[in-house]
């Protein structure tokens, strides 16, 4: 199964900006079945293949004490047997009519997919269908999967020391939203779940009127309906879902995180401010960021690349992200790993030194209007994913967004000026809001 920790939305929408910025970025079709129900269609019709997608608008985050993980684990064992399937008849079919499936979990949704030709997208739906309702969990079942979870845990975070120091990270920087806990969830919760607790959570989460169809490909809105109203409009709605999550406090003091292992070689340097996203915080600021991400972050000629690495010459990477899509708080990351041995106390006070500086002088127009035309240029290359679309849209709409939030957001970004990115860099650069991560060898002075 794929694991996605963070599905950055609005970083990967740079990648479809279309040149006309005044146009949708998908221009999708939607409707509603009876039972709540969405669904999302995507005409491409280059070659006859579509990507049937089921987004449910559950993930880590909505976890109960003692249950982390279990959003993950349940993406799991929904691959095993229904009333109707033995366990591992799905893949199997989907592998015999020449398809691609699989899964994955973040902090705000879970999302299955197929990739297969036009003409045997009925075939998944139905298969889809069925296991949104008619999904069986024995403990026969349930424990070997559990031990692929647990490895995989193994493998991902604990053999892993840059993995295990950004879930420390996450920990610190998030007091109490459940944001704070990993999605594979903790070693010592894995081991503790049983089948009535999964069984409970697929119940209350796995619901027609909990859940998103996106199609994408070879097929029009037309085509669609009947079959979607065939195979998941006959699934009765369940009760009504209130999302509980814990708040997170105001910050009030800055945080920091050193690991050391014997297993790293390179030093690395992190910072992450608790960030606004569109739905947490002050949401205004959160396209002047993205731009704002874009200039100090964009590869080879960002600002903080072109400052420690090339001129500095301290670095031997730098650069900076943001995700503003969460239901909850967003992160504004900075990061770097020293060249030789650069004090590492050099590249923190230089990456200061740049916020600083946009604090209080800004950014200058070339710089914003290079951001905007480096966005707008790589859309030329991506638009046309078969996917892509369907995964961006998928995700905002999990995630409590709109189709008007993706769709008018290229016009929101052409419209950025340089007082918004300014005055935004200014309300979120607060050292109180942030952590800093530091990764060392065991040796390191």
């Amino acid at each position: 199964m794929l694991l996605i920790h963070k599905f950055f939305l609005l970083a990967i929408l740079v990648l479809y900006l279309p040149n006309d910025v005044t146009a949708g970025v998908f221009n999708p079709d939607t409707f509603t079945l009876k039972n709540g129900m969405k669904v999302v269609v995507l005409e491409n019709h280059r070659v006859p293949v579509v990507n049937h997608m089921v987004w449910y608008k559950v993930g880590s985050a909505d976890e109960g004490p003692g249950e982390t993980g279990i959003a993950h684990f349940l993406e799991h064992l929904m691959f095993k047997g229904t009333k109707d399937r033995a366990p591992g008849e799905f893949s199997a079919i989907v592998a015999r009519n020449g398809g691609q499936e699989n899964a994955f979990t973040s902090a705000d949704y879970t999302a299955y997919f197929q990739t297969i030709a036009v003409d045997r997208l009925e075939l998944v739906m139905e298969m889809e269908a069925d296991r949104m309702t008619n999904l069986l969990i024995t403990k026969k079942e349930a424990e070997p999967e559990r031990l692929v979870v647990l490895e995989e845990r193994r493998a991902r975070v604990d053999n892993r020391p840059g993995a295990i120091l950004s879930e420390h990270t996450n920990s610190a920087l998030f007091l109490s939203h459940p944001y704070r806990n990993p999605v594979i969830g903790w070693e010592h919760d894995i081991m503790a779940l049983d089948i009535e607790r999964i069984l409970a959570f697929y119940k209350k989460w796995y619901v027609p009127n909990n859940a998103i169809l996106v199609v994408s490909g070879d097929i029009t809105v037309a085509e669609i309906k009947p079959l979607a109203e065939k195979h998941y409009g006959k699934i009765p709605a369940g009760p009504a879902i209130k999302r509980n999550r814990a708040k997170e406090p105001p910050q009030r003091a800055a945080r920091r995180v050193v690991l050391r292992d014997k297993r790293v070689r390179q030093p690395a340097w992190r910072k992450t401010f608790l960030a606004p996203s569109l739905q947490w915080g002050k949401n205004t600021d959160v396209y002047p960021l993205e731009v704002l991400s874009n200039i100090l972050g964009s590869g080879a000629s960002s600002r903080l690349y072109q400052r420690l690495v090339v001129n500095a010459k301290i670095a031997v990477s730098s650069g900076a992200y943001y995700s503003g899509d969460h239901r909850g708080p967003g992160r504004f990351v900075f990061y770097a790993s020293p060249r030789g041995d650069a004090p590492l106390e050099e590249l923190e006070k230089s990456i200061a030194n740049e916020v600083n500086d946009i604090i209080k002088n800004g950014v200058t127009q070339a710089e914003v209007r290079e951001a905007k035309e480096r966005m707008a240029a790589e859309a030329i290359y991506a638009r046309d994913s078969l996917s892509g679309g369907a995964r961006i849209l998928g995700a905002a709409l999990a995630s409590g967004l709109t189709v008007e939030d993706v769709e008018s957001w290229p016009e929101r970004i052409a419209a950025i000026t340089q007082d918004e990115i300014q005055s935004a860099a200014k309300s979120l650069f607060d050292n109180k809001n942030s952590v800093t991560g530091i990764l060392l060898p065991l040796e390191y002075r």
